[in-house]
């Protein structure tokens, strides 16, 4: 499997980082080569023009940039989801890591 640039965003990009984590943690015990960030809302739009990302994962607290972020992700070929809102409150990587996955099928 090739790399896999996972983007996750929130509203200051903190509590992301404890579900950057715990995904790392399942693709670690995978073997899965990702590579798993997480960024704010405010900063998302310069590192998708700065690295390269595959899956663009909204918090479901900013799910309402999602429309922001629809023509840059169309153009650049990224696919973006809102991360489910159980998924993110018990801070599941597991479930949030296959998400991303199942979405680049």
């Amino acid at each position: 499997m090739a790399t896999k640039n996972i983007m996750l965003v929130c509203a200051a990009g903190m509590s992301t980082s404890i579900l950057v984590t715990k995904m790392q943690e399942i693709a670690e015990q995978r073997s899965l080569d990702v590579h798993i960030f997480a960024v704010s809302g405010t900063e998302a739009e310069d590192k998708l023009k700065d690295r390269p990302v595959d899956i663009m994962m909204l918090g479901p607290q900013v799910r309402y940039m999602k429309p922001k972020f629809e023509d840059l992700a169309e153009k650049n070929d990224i696919i973006i989801e809102v991360i489910d809102m159980r998924d993110y409150g018990t801070m599941n990587g597991e479930n949030v890591l296959n998400t991303a996955l199942k979405l680049t099928e």
